[in-house]
């Protein structure tokens, strides 16, 4: 079984925001960039099933040189090999076009991504992709076992869980659930020393415009100052809450 697993990579939640371009661009001096924790999830699986049943696991990732260290970081985990497609990732239907292109030409037979990046929470490359590939889709998944060409997976839903029996191929966009986070692997000294070694392609892109441009971006208005009170100062509590918040 080939088993593809996409890869975005996102700024360290650590990491501080700031614009350029008169705040229509992101500032990326200075980020640190991570793997989106959502993909980690997908890729943990994947690993594991190899691990399990043989399967090959392939990274792929959308961006232009500087995300190759992401996709070291990536091999160094336990992918077999990884691809970049060239190109700068502009919106969520170019990207899904780049990777739906790549998996035409290829021999998959599950592809696993995040549910949504950490850092525009678009959620729309997985379902944009299973609709171009035309295959199974199973968004927000948290169980997913696969055998014989079958698959049978739990999906969150409101209020419960919902779950699913479908033929491989198939679109599968995970999350915490689908591997647990203590599961999740970190980089050894060996994995480090492997990824060296191991296939790191690029790909050219297919040249999908992108049909959304940034006007510009804004940022959260500042917290206001907090004030604190005694907990055995009740009367000021009540006259704050009453002239100030106006709850009371």
């Amino acid at each position: 079984m080939n088993v593809l697993v996409c890869i975005s990579e996102v700024p360290d939640t650590t990491s501080k925001i700031e614009f350029t371009d008169g705040n229509r661009a992101f500032d990326t001096i200075g980020i640190s960039f991570v793997i989106n924790p959502y993909d980690e999830f997908g890729l943990t699986w994947a690993i594991g099933l190899r691990e399990r049943q043989g399967a090959k696991v392939t990274a792929v990732t959308v961006g232009k040189e500087l995300v190759e260290p992401t996709l070291r970081k990536v091999l160094a985990i336990g992918a077999d090999d990884a691809i970049r497609i060239d190109a700068e990732p502009k919106d969520s239907y170019q990207v899904a076009s780049e990777l739906a292109a790549l998996i035409e030409a290829g021999e998959y037979d599950l592809v696993i991504t995040g549910r949504e990046s950490i850092d525009y929470n678009g959620s729309a490359v997985p379902g944009f992709l299973a609709a171009m590939l035309d295959w199974p889709f199973v968004n927000a998944c948290v169980q997913l076992e696969v055998e014989d060409g079958e698959a049978r997976a739990q999906r969150e839903i409101d209020g419960g869980r919902e779950t699913l029996s479908f033929p491989l191929p198939a679109v599968i966009a995970g999350q915490k659930g689908l591997v647990e986070e203590r599961d999740l692997k970190i980089p050894n000294m060996r994995g480090i020393v492997m990824a060296r070694k191991k296939p790191l392609t690029t790909k050219e892109s297919i040249g999908t415009p992108a049909e959304i441009q940034s006007q510009g971006f804004e940022k959260p208005a500042p917290k206001s100052a907090v004030t604190l009170i005694d907990s055995d100062n009740l009367d000021e509590l009540i006259k704050r809450l009453h002239e100030a918040v106006k709850v009371i």
